[in-house]
């Protein structure tokens, strides 16, 4: 049966009186006709101002629910501010969302805005389901009219609807999947709410190549091509396919935990031997996957890649004294350590376990090349070069840069962008002393290509990386936190000033035997008291 066909049959039982409560069909005690609120030409006398009043509140919500309650999507999108988006709106909520029946009944207004409840049932392909919400609508006075209008919004049909996404229903575009991890365990968005963006992604990816049905589903299409549906209610299960992914249930579940002890948090963990990601969680208000698509400074986490790269081209080793001044001259600005630290005769490694801005920023002359960072960023550590995880990520960015913005990248500030998955492979390269490109589903999994980094540290560069951070969880800023983990374990501590935080965004990074994590707290202050917690519980539980 085709779509208009559909619509026909759905549209016929859509008005159905359900009594007095509510409309389904809508039902408003006391107050005039529906169609007073909007009807008839407003002469210049009659014309008003303001905001409206509680009985034009309560006429125009009445008008405005009934027509839509009634199908009568023109009426509906003419009690509104904008009838252009509203009618095509309000129309597909039967003809393409397949609403069969909506009870709707209102709440209590506040000044002018009026609450209310859909008990809808949604009918496609002779199976009905029930889908029951709760939305609001606002009602002002027209600017050209002076009537009062509801403001439309597409989320007066249904709350998580946003700005150019709709309603629908219909076969599923991808069957669905059952992940499971590296031990055959399912990975289930109820038992990890972290991962629930990550297997909508799974599933929009690999639901059709690894031998699933679809479903019939109820949906938000989002309005970004590449972002996956956000599903409202399923009407007939498909058949999963089985997908199997490198992720470990015991970390990703320590994950989970670790991240609810902190807001604006997220955590990686990453296997250094193979690029297998073990773990991925967040506990963030806006719900924003920071911990695959994140893009804030790392701060201080970033000098494992800064010490690579002086050691790479032979600036300094760790063993060797490199000074570390209260103050330091970079690209023609100043900059300081915290608490104007300053050591006298250090080693390399002492530097870095102390985390000395100047110490690094002082070696920008000696390199004599403003692109070198840039270039072991990618060359050796393989930011930026398109990784095919399995999931959409960010691959990290470290821009060529000049001045103070190349100074300010020595410490990981500047232009400097990268996500916890980021940090958390620029720790396992540095571990290994070779990049092996983060994925969350093998490579032989699907087409497509893993991204390989052109070239290997110089011998001895990854020894003396993990000498500096063995000494910075032993003894350096890491060592509080990293005294509770096992292991052949290092460390990274690091802050970020972010303009117009009222405090330095929170990162840690670490390895314990054959893990490496990283983690990121929005405003959290020192690496060491807010990221560092959650590092080391990933690393415990690996």
């Amino acid at each position: 049966m085709n779509g208009a066909a559909k619509g026909a049959i759905v549209g016929g039982v859509f008005l159905t009186m359900v009594g007095a409560a509510g409309y389904g069909v809508y039902t408003l005690v006391g107050g005039e006709d529906g169609g007073a609120a909007g009807g008839g030409t407003a002469t210049r006398a009659e014309r008003r101002t303001g905001p409206p009043d509680a009985e034009e509140t309560a006429r125009t919500a009445k008008a405005f629910l009934t027509a839509w309650a009634a199908g009568d999507e023109r009426a509906a999108a003419d009690l509104t501010n904008n009838p252009a988006l509203a009618q095509p709106a309000v129309g597909e909520f039967r003809t393409k969302a397949y609403v069969s029946k909506a009870v709707i009944t209102p709440g209590t207004p506040t000044g002018t805005t009026v609450p209310f409840t859909v008990a809808a049932e949604v009918t496609f392909e002779g199976v009905t389901k029930p889908l029951a919400y709760e939305s609001k609508l606002t009602v002002v006075r027209g600017l050209t009219t002076g009537k009062a209008l509801v403001d439309w919004q597409p989320s007066v049909l249904h709350p998580q609807l946003q700005r150019d996404e709709k309603l629908r229903t219909g076969a599923a575009a991808a069957a669905p999947v059952k992940a499971v991890d590296r031990d055959g365990q399912e990975l289930t968005a109820q038992k990890y709410p972290s991962l629930k963006p990550v297997l909508e992604q799974l599933r929009k990816t690999y639901g059709q190549t690894v031998g699933g049905k679809p479903g019939v589903e109820t949906w938000i299409e989002p309005a970004a091509r590449d972002a996956p549906k956000r599903v409202l209610l399923t009407l007939a299960e498909g058949e999963p396919g089985l997908l199997k992914t490198v992720l470990d249930a015991d970390v990703q579940a320590a994950a989970e935990k670790a991240v609810a002890a902190y807001p604006e948090s997220s955590v990686v963990a990453v296997q250094p031997s193979t690029g297998h990601v073990l773990a991925v969680a967040n506990n963030r208000a806006d719900g924003f996957d920071a911990a695959l698509h994140g893009t804030r400074a790392p701060g201080s986490t970033l000098k494992v890649l800064t010490a690579a790269m002086l050691i790479d081209r032979g600036v300094v080793s760790a063993d060797k004294p490199v000074e570390c001044p209260k103050t330091v001259s970079g690209g023609g600005r100043s900059f300081h350590n915290l608490e104007n630290m300053e050591l006298k005769g250090a080693s390399f490694a002492t530097d870095f376990a102390v985390s000395c801005n100047t110490a690094f920023i002082g070696q920008m002359k000696a390199v004599g090349d403003e692109s070198a960072l840039a270039d072991e960023a990618r060359q050796v550590f393989g930011l930026g070069l398109e990784w095919k995880a399995g999931v959409p990520v960010f691959d990290g960015d470290v821009p060529a840069a000049s001045g103070p913005e190349a100074a300010a990248a020595y410490i990981g500030q500047g232009r400097v962008r990268m996500s916890p998955l980021n940090v958390a492979s620029v720790t396992a390269t540095a571990k290994t002393g070779v990049f092996h490109q983060p994925v969350i589903v093998e490579e032989g999994v699907g087409e497509r290509v893993l991204a390989r980094a052109e070239r290997q540290m110089r011998s001895g560069t990854s020894r003396q990386l993990v000498q500096m951070m063995r000494q910075t969880a032993a003894s350096g800023t890491a060592a509080r936190v990293m005294s509770s983990v096992g292991g052949d374990k290092g460390a990274k501590t690091g802050s970020a000033e972010v303009d117009g935080a009222a405090a330095p965004d929170s990162w840690f990074t670490g390895f314990s035997d054959d893990v490496a994590a990283a983690a990121m707290v929005q405003s959290g202050g020192h690496g060491v008291d807010a990221a560092g917690p959650l590092v080391a519980r990933v690393l415990n539980a690996g």
